[in-house]
């Protein structure tokens, strides 16, 4: 069965989706067969991976969940777009914007994902879930399906702040709906490390969680070419294949594959 692996955290501007796309097509690199889900309604992944009109697209995240919600027959490969990189995309659009509304009134609102993925799990080696930077509904559907959470920190005061939050938020949901639900650790991305501020506060999240949780070998450095990506339609690993940000989530993928 195919691992399943959210790709979380509350903050905005921490790297979510580029370390959901990058990680992706990584694992695809490795020979995996990948499905990534773009949970977050802003649909940045799903452009990401060159859908310049993600709401001219019929199927998407959003009329998969509704089909569960009604309780209808899902195709497994119904909506699902191959990326040229080696993985497969199940696209978001605005349409997942009124998925909050749907969910929240419903019995059993928190596995709907579940209830999809357990469909197309066999199908995969890795699922991956790139969520909202928010606590919403759709990020605890994630939540009560995943194998085990990456979490993107940038290494800023407020963002380190925060993970002590995204925390208890994940604390909660291992005990109330997804007792499996495992940390599988903490990516820092968008690492500058000329700068002095960056290393203070490297330190103290190295201080605070680093006996408990995980903290990924290799940073993810900030760069100009990581951040052109998303307009090119196509992963760093084609983008700028020879650059630090390549070299660091190879060896995130690595990291991912050994603890499989």
């Amino acid at each position: 069965m195919g691992k399943i692996l959210a790709v979380t955290n509350r903050k905005g501007g921490t790297g979510k989706t580029m370390t959901s796309v990058s990680l992706g097509v990584s694992l695809a690199r490795h020979g995996k067969k990948v499905l990534l889900i773009d949970a977050d309604s802003q649909h940045s992944a799903t452009v990401s991976l060159g859908i310049k009109e993600p709401d001219k697209l019929v199927v998407t995240l959003a009329t998969i969940m509704q089909r569960i919600i009604k309780e209808q027959e899902v195709d497994p490969n119904e909506g699902i777009i191959f990326h040229e990189e080696g993985i497969h995309l199940l696209p978001s659009n605005n349409g997942l914007a009124g998925m909050e509304i749907v969910l929240a009134p419903i019995m059993g609102r928190e596995t709907v994902l579940r209830q999809y993925i357990e469909i197309v799990r066999n199908h995969y080696d890795y699922i991956l879930i790139d969520t909202a930077p928010t606590l919403d509904l759709l990020a605890i559907n994630a939540l009560a399906t995943a194998d085990s959470v990456i979490i993107p920190v940038a290494p800023k005061f407020l963002d380190a702040k925060g993970l002590e939050l995204l925390l208890k938020s994940i604390a909660q949901t291992r005990r109330f709906i997804n007792p499996n639900l495992a940390i599988g650790g903490i990516l820092l991305t968008m690492v500058d490390k000329r700068a002095n501020i960056t290393k203070g506060i490297i330190s103290m999240i190295q201080q605070a969680y680093g006996e408990s949780i995980k903290i990924f070998n290799e940073p993810i450095p900030h760069s100009v070419r990581a951040v052109e990506t998303s307009a090119t339609g196509k992963s760093i690993f084609e983008h700028d294949p020879n650059g630090k940000v390549a070299a660091a989530y190879a060896s995130l993928a690595r990291e991912v594959l050994e603890s499989a």
